[in-house]
């Protein structure tokens, strides 16, 4: 198992509407591509109060690449995202890593 932190910067006052994103529209998308969310955070003291932060939760890098390219290519997703940026857009920047667990982790 591995996982993945991602971390999105919000256009200036583009955060509810991110969050908005994230909650409402795109998990049935994620559920029908196997995409799996350990959890969502905002940054209550740190660098940036203007980032959602969530990981997910992958078989393998094989499994993140399948699943993850077949999310991109939905054009449901594609729906989503164009309608949420219709006004300009509400990602400012996307960084992400992938973790693995060791050995004394609580998650696996």
């Amino acid at each position: 198992m591995i996982h993945e932190l991602r971390m999105y910067q919000a256009v200036p006052g583009q955060m509810a509407k991110l969050q908005a994103r994230f909650r409402d529209q795109l998990p049935p998308i994620w559920e029908k591509h196997g995409i799996r969310s350990m959890g969502f955070w905002t940054t209550l003291v740190g660098e940036s109060s203007n980032q959602l932060t969530y990981m997910l939760q992958w078989e393998s890098l094989a499994d993140l690449e399948t699943r993850w390219t077949a999310f991109l290519n939905d054009p449901a997703w594609h729906k989503v995202r164009d309608e949420a940026e219709r006004d300009g857009p509400i990602v400012a920047s996307i960084s992400n890593q992938i973790l693995t667990p060791t050995a004394f982790s609580a998650l696996k």
